[in-house]
């Protein structure tokens, strides 16, 4: 189970990603039936730890907490400083007892330091990744998706995917009810698949606000129907072709693996919090049959329908209420 946070302060860090790390992991979101962490902020050598923008933030803890820790996160920092050894071992020892290792951006060039990237694939901000498989040719450098997960180390790309990975994590865990809480504190997606790609072609689309919204809006309501690129395109008035390439370049996916997730998404929270059976959610979801469904958990989550409802489902709601009460 997920409940004691580390994360690394290291020298000349970048604010943003190590503040990513604090956010999800940080902060107590009991009242909105969030998960709560033993969070802890640790460091080679406590005091002031100055960041890549000139101020410091002070930290108070040692690494001790760290060695014991569900989840180590390593922050972005300065590319082509050498690591203190310490939190090299730390990282060392995180894996070898097969806890969570999360990076973000540029923290992944810490976790190749300490070798545990060797003979795993990874990814780190595309701005970095030729320069990551030249220091670390042991390593699967991938650099068109948002996060990597292999084994329990999981690296992310460059700032706002370090939030996409760490959800990942809280997700894995702690299921998407939890997740879900997370990122709507956060105002941020919930879920973003880790094998979108890093780089869209129009960030900020040209009428996301328009007939294209309205499609993707109209999917959402409408999973549980057969939804082919032409009837998309139809409802966006848009050829299929025009609508199968813009569709993959303001999401960095393709209509069918978008919808997919959404349709996982769906499926998983009706898991958590429906008595429905597999066939009926599969129906509702648009998977077709609890087979189809179960080929879908199985391929990208790693696990079935039926223990994924085990873990996460209606049955633990009577402990919930007992202890709320």
């Amino acid at each position: 189970m997920l409940r004691t946070i580390a994360c690394i302060a290291l020298p000349r860090m970048a604010p943003f990603e190590f503040g990513v790390i604090c956010e999800v992991f940080g902060i107590d979101r009991s009242e909105h039936g969030g998960p709560t962490f033993d969070f802890h902020v640790v460091a080679a050598e406590p005091g002031p730890i100055p960041t890549k923008l000139g101020f410091d933030v002070v930290v108070n803890e040692g690494l001790d907490a760290a060695y014991t820790a569900d989840l180590v996160a390593v922050p972005a920092s300065l590319i082509g400083t050498d690591a203190d050894e310490r939190v090299l071992d730390v990282i060392r020892h995180a894996v070898d007892r097969g806890a969570w290792v999360l990076s973000v951006c540029s923290g992944a060039f810490t976790l190749g330091q300490a070798g545990v990237l060797a003979g795993r694939r990874a990814t780190t901000h595309w701005m970095y990744t030729d320069r990551m498989a030249e220091m670390f040719p042991d390593t699967e450098v991938d650099p068109d998706v948002l996060f990597v997960q292999d084994g329990k180390v999981v690296t992310g790309a460059g700032t706002a995917a370090g939030i996409d990975a760490a959800l990942h994590i809280v997700r894995t865990e702690l299921g998407a009810s939890a997740a879900n809480v997370v990122a709507r504190r956060m105002v941020v997606p919930p879920q973003r698949d880790g094998g979108q790609s890093q780089f869209i072609q129009t960030p900020v689309p040209e009428c996301h606000s328009d007939s294209f919204a309205k499609v993707t809006e109209w999917m959402l309501e409408h999973l549980d129907h057969e939804l082919t690129v032409d009837l998309l395109a139809r409802k966006a008035l848009m050829s299929p072709r025009t609508f199968a390439r813009r569709f993959r370049a303001e999401t960095g996916t393709t209509p069918n693996a978008w919808l997919n997730r959404q349709r996982l998404l769906r499926a998983q929270q009706m898991l958590e919090e429906t008595s429905l059976t597999l066939e009926e959610i599969a129906r509702e979801t648009g998977f077709g049959g609890a087979a189809v469904m179960r080929h879908h958990f199985v391929k990208v989550l790693q696990t079935t329908p039926t223990a994924y409802r085990r873990l996460f489902g209606v049955r633990q709601e009577p402990e919930r209420v007992a202890v709320a009460s």
